[in-house]
């Protein structure tokens, strides 16, 4: 395997014209880096990564923290996140930073002051406001897939604009009982949350109608805890829900399921995500894209570190309701297409 020098002599340029067409920094013609490329394939020679961090101050290399990694939607933004990195010679630091924890603790406190990365990427952190401060103090560039900072460019789904058009979905077939199932508060929990309730809540005052929050955890089990205490209330049972996510619209199905309740015949469901399990239940949802959202986000931070000092970015995008088989007008009324409406 060839040194630099042998690569350098083989292409013929200096040592640090190859260096630089090797590492990226700094300028290089592009047929000089094309043919030093080459010559490094043709060697065998692999840059040194620590090296090219002590001539750079660079070390190439990206942190990524969230708090689970075990879950759909974090897969998804990490599997996006990482395809931008590999494309563009980055490496990733993974940080498990689930809340509530000592590992949360000690990512906070010691691994991100250690500043052994050139940017951040924070997944649906949700940080306090001791954490906040730490994230944004690294001086690095980062970027959040989900969140409301206005002190970092943030990546995410408008997710006002999905709650209020799986609302109108359901107040379009003709539904006037409508609930909302999952979540805590206007006023409380992630941001994530907050934002699809209020979307709910606002979509339903305007056309009119009664809001009505069922709140649970967001998550299967507790979508289906909270729905077989719903639905077993013939007074307070709705016609339709609206679910914080998809999964919290699956455990309502089967709640729905168990109980005797047919979807979409007396019940219509619609969620937000497309979770991979979503067309297997025939959810009705707004879908978002997570490896889409992960890879925008790369591609922002990676912008941030060849354009230093350039304006944070307010990245929120728009879902497409996907119309399957857990939507229908209420009984009585004629049934409608499946289909994708962008």
């Amino acid at each position: 395997m060839g040194g630099i020098a042998e690569v350098a002599r083989v292409a013929g340029v200096s040592k640090s014209t190859a260096s630089r067409a090797l590492t990226g920094n700094g300028y290089v013609s592009p047929a000089t880096r094309e043919r030093v490329a080459r010559v490094a394939e043709d060697l065998g020679y692999v840059a040194s990564s620590s090296a090219s961090s002590l001539a750079t101050g660079r070390t190439r290399n990206i942190g990524v923290v969230m708090p689970y990694l075990n879950r759909w939607f974090f897969a998804e933004v990490l599997e996006g996140v990482q395809e931008v990195l590999l494309a563009e010679g980055f490496d990733l630091t993974l940080y498990d930073a689930k809340p509530g924890t000592e590992g949360r603790r000690r990512v906070f406190d010691d691994f991100l002051a250690r500043k052994r990365f050139d940017g951040l990427i924070a997944v649906a952190l949700e940080p306090d406001d001791h954490e906040l401060e730490r994230l944004v103090g690294i001086g690095r560039p980062v970027v959040s897939v989900v969140g409301d900072s206005d002190q970092t460019s943030v990546v995410g789904l408008d997710d006002v604009h999905a709650a209020r058009r799986a609302t109108a979905h359901l107040v379009d077939l003709g539904h006037e009982r409508i609930t909302f199932l999952g979540g805590i508060s206007d006023h409380e929990g992630p941001h994530v949350d907050r934002e699809r309730l209020g979307g709910y809540t606002s979509r339903m005052r305007d056309a009119g109608l009664r809001p009505d929050h069922a709140p649970s955890e967001v998550s299967l089990p507790g979508g289906y805890d909270v729905a077989v205490d719903l639905l077993s209330d013939p007074d307070r049972r709705p016609t339709a829900i609206v679910a914080a996510c998809d999964e919290v619209a699956i455990g309502a199905i089967i709640a729905a399921r168990r109980l005797g309740i047919a979807v979409p015949s007396a019940l219509s469901v619609v969620g937000i995500d497309n979770h991979e399990y979503s067309e297997m239940f025939g959810l009705t949802t707004l879908e978002q894209s997570p490896r889409s959202q992960g890879a925008a986000a790369a591609r922002l931070l990676l912008d941030h570190l060849r354009s230093p000092g350039t304006d944070r970015t307010q990245m929120r995008l728009h879902a497409r309701l996907i119309v399957r088989g857990s939507t229908s007008p209420p009984p009585g009324t004629p049934s409608v297409a499946v289909g994708v409406i962008p």
